[in-house]
């Protein structure tokens, strides 16, 4: 919005020539995003006190969390308006990749809404049924997977980091592809979000991790010379990112141990999705296993759980998602947390030196 009403005016005041360039307006849309979470943030957690929207912890999971019962969560309402306001204010909005992730971010968000509100104000502990949440997420995701294979000039190809020249044409499957990009990314992050800030500052690394990929795969001269796809409009997209790293560090100010509030499904759900359709928009899909590697592990943990359970009757772990299974072995939780933090720099450098590995 600032974009589209000060940008016209350099043609008067040089002093708003600033506003056409991309870094200038995703450091901004960053540093918005942060001061908007410590200004709400307060605000956000008396309102959601007020809804007596507060965490019910399983009695079946480690005993450290029973403290944690009360706890006011669904504080994933506070990252989508510190995300969604920066966005709309410093992007350009024109910009149809901006449209599709806010789409996702936007509905996956409402999904997760009315979820956590039917358990914790309605007291409804089934909430909505993992068939119902996996249908919409289904239909949202594939709706971006029909639109962008009828874009034109978008490319169905997949690309695998370190091989330059293995990048599989999909055609039509391309549609479930991106479906299951985006709801993957989406249900990993959920499972994650079980400690205080072990989701928010993984999706923070990696939010910052591909928006240097959204810069690159937007500028012809950068993606040709690192031989990454370019895809035009997709610079754009470190707007939003940037505003998504600003609100991931703004919600963990009052996420960080011990919580003062929990991000609930509205803020995971959501997240993950926008994750994955940013992965989708840059043609950066697999590169997302690798950067968010902690999310994968942790997805992973839990499939593999109920699989050995069902066909073995055995356990692999103490208990899933592996973050618990960490937690019963006797290794605190702040530990734990700054532990997979540090896992996930460590693979955001990696997935980064991929750039020069291809």
């Amino acid at each position: 919005m600032l974009y589209h009403l000060l940008y016209p005016l350099a043609s008067d005041y040089r002093l708003f020539n600033v506003f056409k360039y991309l870094t200038f307006r995703t450091i901004y849309a960053m540093i918005t995003a942060l001061v908007l979470s410590f200004i709400v943030g307060p605000w956000v957690v008396r309102k959601l006190e007020g809804l007596q929207a507060r965490q019910v912890i399983r009695t079946d999971g480690p005993e450290s969390h029973l403290k944690k019962q009360g706890t006011p969560t669904m504080g994933g309402v506070l990252i989508l308006v510190c995300i969604i306001v920066p966005t709309l204010l410093w992007a350009d909005l024109t910009n149809i990749f901006i449209w599709l992730t806010l789409l996702i971010l936007g509905g996956y968000g409402v999904l997760g809404f009315v979820d956590d509100y039917k358990k914790v104000v309605e007291k409804n502990p089934k909430g909505l049924s993992p068939r119902q949440k996996m249908f919409w997420q289904v239909i949202l995701a594939g709706g971006v997977g029909i639109f962008l294979y009828n874009l034109p000039g978008f490319s169905t190809e997949v690309y695998f980091p370190f091989f330059k020249r293995l990048h599989p044409e999909l055609g039509i499957l391309y549609i479930p592809f991106v479906a299951l990009v985006i709801v993957g990314a989406s249900n990993a992050v959920n499972l994650t979000d079980g400690l205080d800030g072990l989701a928010i500052g993984p999706v923070a690394i990696n939010a910052a991790t591909y928006l240097l990929f959204c810069y690159i795969a937007g500028n012809a001269k950068l993606s040709g010379y690192l031989q990454i796809p370019y895809v035009p409009g997709a610079g754009e997209l470190a707007v939003l990112c940037g505003a998504m790293v600003g609100a991931g560090l703004g919600f963990l100010w009052y996420n960080a141990y011990p919580a003062e509030v929990f991000m609930g499904d509205v803020g995971s759900l959501s997240l993950g999705g926008a994750l994955g359709t940013l992965a989708v928009l840059t043609k950066q899909e697999i590169l997302l296993v690798i950067v968010g590697g902690v999310f994968v592990v942790e997805a992973l943990s839990v499939i593999f759980q109920v699989g050995s359970y069902k066909y073995r009757g055995k356990r692999i772990f103490r208990m899933a998602p592996i973050h618990h299974h960490f937690e019963l072995k006797g290794v605190a939780e702040p530990k734990i947390i700054v532990r997979f933090w540090i896992i996930t720099i460590i693979l955001a450098l990696v997935a980064i030196s991929t750039l020069k590995m291809r």
